[in-house]
């Protein structure tokens, strides 16, 4: 005779397996610093996935990925080491070569942060400085919209869509971001004759979608970032993820 203790028991434990074995495992982040000696003023402190799963390896990789497309003349770099090294070793050349214009040092800042997470999607902000001498350094901010559980990257149209009632409604939080009607700022103004565009960069916040344009990207160099974040509840209905 089956015991029905036996198989309300065997039914409690196959439910409690296939639950476990189907809840999302969370990607845990640790923060690690770049350090070596170096004549150029070199900084580097970035996120990586812990762990040795193939998703947190596609993350780390990703990571590197994007920071490399952020810097200058490494299009054919796939290490983020042998950039810092051929950094450093331009910055000796040039020294040896013009020893009075190498003051101040060359400098190549990197720091990461993670802004956002969810069961679907990890937003991270990627920041990166270089100088060269100059008038002014080169800074830019990127962000990395990554699948939660692939590693891959989220392109735009993976995150949104109806795309027309998307830029509209971005189009209406930047003309409130920048009052256009102050000190008579006209949108093309910031668009260089041309009508209002999506940035490179759109993010997740815990406050809603940012969307953030880097120094050049709108208006002058003096400007800086323009930045403007829509609230969930205003956008939520145009997300693919959240």
């Amino acid at each position: 005779m089956i015991n029905k203790n036996h198989i309300s028991l065997l039914f409690l434990y196959l439910t409690l397996f296939f639950s476990c074995s189907n809840e999302t495992k969370t990607i845990s982040f640790e923060n690690n610093s770049y350090e070596n000696h170096y004549e150029a003023d070199i900084s580097v402190s970035i996120d990586e996935a812990i762990g040795n799963s193939e998703v947190s390896k596609i993350i780390n990789f990703k990571i590197k990925e994007a920071i490399i497309s952020t810097l200058s003349d490494v299009t054919k770099k796939t290490s983020l080491e042998s950039v810092l090294e051929d950094f450093d070793a331009e910055f000796i050349t040039f020294k040896k070569q013009f020893p009075e214009a190498s003051h101040p040092a060359w400098e190549l800042h990197i720091e990461t942060e993670k802004v956002y997470q969810s069961e679907e999607i990890i937003t991270l902000s990627i920041n990166t400085y270089e100088f060269k001498g100059g008038a002014h350094g080169n800074d830019k901010i990127k962000f990395l919209n990554l699948n939660a559980n692939t590693g891959e990257v989220y392109n735009l149209s993976d995150i949104v869509n109806n795309s027309d009632g998307f830029k509209a409604l971005a189009k209406d939080h930047f003309l409130k971001s920048i009052d256009v009607d102050k000190e008579n700022n006209q949108i093309e103004d910031y668009f260089f004759g041309k009508t209002f565009q999506l940035p490179e960069n759109i993010g997740f916040s815990d406050d809603g979608l940012v969307f953030l344009y880097n120094v050049y990207e709108v208006a002058s160099y003096d400007q800086g970032y323009t930045e403007f974040v829509i609230p969930f509840d205003a956008v939520e209905s145009y997300l693919k993820v959240e």
